[in-house]
């Protein structure tokens, strides 16, 4: 049965005003900002019903890239147009992405043993937060036997293959295996939605973004510039980021760290920040690109990154509206994601050893600290914030002390 909205028109200015109030509110992570948007845009401004709604965040978690933010842009297209679905991203991400950027641009600046202890607290965050999506995520997502096995096969891979390779290999196995192993699941049954998104306009959304997961390696090379190559990293790293916005931790260490363009300590520091921030977790894009070395960098730097970790899921998520009524019914595309997914719960798994807690947790206290915030999270389901300003202030204190 096709859904209807329960009012579709609507301004830009109404968009941006409603996810204004999100972006600078919704803290928690992706899981937690579907719920804001259910209660705000659904419950209270009825912009559509719950039925739509359902089946829009069953196409995003589907796809790859940052499932609460595709939501969003999908939203404020629905309700505003393109220029509706623009100023929804806008307004969601650009509070918490600011803020990273002063961060990062401020950090540098940072000396001493108070700020060096807070940015080891923040490192210690990272360690909980990590720890933290990787249960859940193997709890929900490698819940069977033949699942389990593809994270560890995904382990594996990126352990033998560091960086992207290993990473691209270890999601080609866990498609393969999903392929092979999850075709006999169940599809999850849900209703039909539509939005003012044409097949034409569908094919070109995927056609470029083909090109450019393509075209921009080879463009990086030729030219020799870091601009288009720092663009290329985080695009690739934006269109493989399936099963959650805490998946592109690994990703995103792979074209900064491993390429000299950020040292690790600042990398896991920059992630603890953002676990204090409302709003997307991709908005960590803004910090990466800034505090990066080569030029260019800083506020520059910061909306390259920003643009390109956002775009992929963007441009996937136009191309595929059209068809997603049909996709979704066939049953070999739900178990290739079903097997993408849990190979995503091995590369976080591998994350979360190196470099997360390798680079992190240096004495007996660090590792009790880590686990410390690691039950705040789980058992006393604390906000996130609540972890960060803890470790951070435990770690100037530890810092000045010492």
């Amino acid at each position: 049965m096709d859904t209807a909205p329960a009012s579709r028109a609507g301004s830009p200015g109404e968009v941006f005003r409603a996810f204004l109030k999100l972006g600078l509110t919704a803290f928690g992570g992706p899981i937690a900002h579907l719920g804001y948007f259910r209660d705000e845009l659904v419950v209270r401004r009825k912009w559509l019903d719950e039925a739509a709604y359902a089946d829009l965040v069953a196409l995003c978690q589907f796809l790859p890239g940052p499932a609460s933010s595709q939501v969003g842009f999908a939203l404020g297209l629905w309700r505003g147009g393109p220029l509706g679905a623009l100023a929804a991203w806008a307004a969601f991400t650009l509070p918490s992405a600011i803020v990273l950027l002063v961060f990062a641009m401020a950090a540098a600046a940072l000396d001493g043993a108070l700020a060096q202890g807070v940015l080891h607290g923040l490192k210690l965050v990272a360690v909980a937060v990590v720890a933290q999506a990787v249960w859940g995520m193997a709890r929900s997502l490698t819940p069977d036997r033949s699942r389990a096995s593809i994270a560890v096969l995904a382990i594996a891979a990126v352990v033998l293959l560091p960086g992207a390779i290993g990473q691209l290999l270890a999601i080609a196995i866990g498609v393969a295996g999903g392929l092979w192993l999850c075709r006999d699941l169940p599809i999850p049954h849900s209703s039909a939605v539509h939005f003012p998104v044409s097949q034409r306009a569908g094919w070109i959304a995927l056609g470029l973004f083909a090109a450019l997961l393509v075209g921009l390696p080879v463009l990086a090379i030729l030219l020799d510039n870091h601009g288009v190559a720092l663009f290329d990293g985080f695009f690739r790293a934006g269109a493989l980021v399936f099963g959650g916005g805490h998946v592109v931790l690994p990703l995103l260490e792979a074209e900064t760290v491993t390429r000299g363009w950020l040292t690790p300590d600042a990398f896991i520091a920059g992630y603890g920040a953002t676990q204090a921030m409302p709003g997307p977790l991709f908005t960590f894009a803004a910090y990466l690109g800034a505090a990066s070395g080569p030029v260019p960098n800083g506020v520059l730097g910061a909306a390259i990154a920003l643009i390109a970790i956002f775009a992929p899921g963007f441009l996937l998520l136009i191309g595929t509206l059209p068809f997603w009524n049909s996709l979704r019914r066939r049953p070999l595309a739900q178990a290739g994601m079903r097997g993408a997914n849990a190979a995503v719960v091995g590369i976080l798994g591998a994350a979360l050893y190196d470099p997360v807690f390798t680079s992190a947790v240096l004495s007996p206290l660090d590792f009790a600290l880590a686990t410390a915030g690691f039950v705040a999270l789980v058992a006393w389901k604390a906000p996130p914030w609540v972890v960060v300003v803890a470790l951070a202030s435990t770690g100037a204190v530890v810092g000045v002390l010492a």
